[in-house]
């Protein structure tokens, strides 16, 4: 096996909590890989997109695995399209999206994956959860030079609840 692998988890339509406990158990099913931690989850202010959208529900996945990047992509790409993913708006709401957000020792360029994830060190909304399972130090420095970006810490997917995320819904 090789890894670990950051998978950014996260969701803003439907129950964004069940879309992405649902991923991370779709993920420790994929063949030869095993998810190793979770981190908290955060709610997310959208960043680009179309106004008016709901906050996403962030969080990421530290993971083993013998898949190669891109046979990992498209197993991701059929668990979003599971879940009712549609790519029809770009940074629009989403039933899930899963991005491969770091792999460790690995650059990667190729047409449809750049790892790390280009965006990344920009992007609160996924440094936050991949600095709670992967105390690097590039992150953190990151973290420090970032806005505050509307970015609030939940605490552990399995404790969340809808209502902490949305308290008019419960």
């Amino acid at each position: 096996m090789s890894g670990p692998v950051a998978i950014g988890l996260g969701a803003n339509l439907g129950d964004p909590l069940a879309a992405l406990r649902g991923a991370i158990d779709a993920i420790d099913a994929l063949p030869t890989t095993r998810v190793l931690i979770a981190s908290d989850v955060f709610l997310t202010a959208p960043v680009g997109g179309p106004a008016g959208q709901p906050d996403y529900v962030n969080a990421v996945v530290l993971v083993e695995t013998s898949l190669a990047p891109s046979a990992l992509l498209r197993e991701l790409q059929r668990i979003e399209l599971e879940a009712g993913r549609v790519r029809t708006v770009r940074d629009g709401p989403r039933t899930l999206d899963l991005d491969i957000l770091w792999w460790e020792g690995r650059v990667i360029h190729e047409p449809d994956l750049q790892v790390p994830h280009p965006r990344l060190m920009e992007r609160r909304f996924a440094l936050e959860p991949l600095h709670d399972v992967l105390r690097e130090a590039a992150f953190a420095d990151a973290l420090a030079a970032l806005p505050d970006q509307g970015v609030r810490r939940l605490g552990p997917i399995a404790d969340a609840t809808i209502e902490a995320i949305f308290p008019d819904e419960g």
